[in-house]
């Protein structure tokens, strides 16, 4: 298939690997762009755990002054591409809640709940859900460490294969990314052309930004590889 990838450039050109090597082609528009936020305040507090809901959390915070602090503390993470990239920041303990944010938040529950130390929640600027309402009984400290900047219109070449008829389906990996994909081909006058490819989302939230799309497909779980293995189902 002939597909396109809106996520963020690292992330993106992961995913792009791992479809083309099952023989898809794929094109990259980044129609986000993270900015990590420099030298946040992180508080005075020995923390319990800190909590990642995003890659992206783990990468804004590796320069931080206190990473040397902060990386011999338990990790728990949204899912394994969080992990991953806790792991290559540097941190030595890091557990995957293999789900969404409220898995996360169960997991944050059933290892730390009645714990007096806090948990230090990473996260954007925005996301989909306080993990502190998922843990009454946990103090936690929230810190925004990056902000996701949505990009104003479509690349050049990915501009020209929808005007060509030169894409099959799109894969959203978050509703941010989506919506961003939506305002840019209504942009550039090719929402219908968009709309009419097979889209592929991570999740139901997701799924929510591509109102008139004539194919929607979701992933079994909230995960780069299930919405992969998703493409396969065609």
């Amino acid at each position: 298939m002939r597909l396109l990838i809106t996520r963020p450039a690292e992330d993106g050109e992961r995913s792009a690997a791992a479809l083309r090597a099952r023989g898809h082609q794929v094109l990259l528009a980044p129609l986000l762009r993270i900015e990590p936020i420099a030298d946040v305040d992180l508080g005075a507090t020995d923390y319990a755990a800190i909590l990642m809901s995003s890659a992206n959390a783990a990468r804004a915070i590796a320069p931080h002054p206190r990473m040397r602090d902060l990386m011999t503390r338990p990790v728990l993470a949204v899912g394994a591409s969080t992990a991953r990239a806790a792991r290559t920041a540097g941190f030595l303990d890091v557990q995957s809640a293999d789900g969404n944010a409220r898995d996360l938040g169960r997991l944050a529950a059933a290892r730390f709940s009645g714990s007096r130390a806090p948990l230090l929640y990473l996260t954007g600027d925005e996301r989909a859900r306080d993990l502190a309402d998922d843990l009454p009984n946990v103090p936690v400290r929230t810190v925004v460490v990056y902000r996701a900047v949505k990009i104003a219109a479509l690349p050049p070449n990915v501009r020209d294969a929808l005007l060509a008829g030169n894409l099959d389906g799109v894969l959203h990996f978050s509703l941010r990314s989506a919506e961003a994909f939506v305002a840019c081909t209504k942009a550039a006058g090719l929402l219908d052309k968009a709309l009419a490819l097979f889209h592929y989302c991570l999740s139901p939230r997701v799924a929510g930004a591509l109102a008139g799309a004539a194919d929607i497909r979701i992933a079994a779980r909230p995960d780069e590889a299930a919405l992969l293995d998703l493409v396969a189902t065609r």
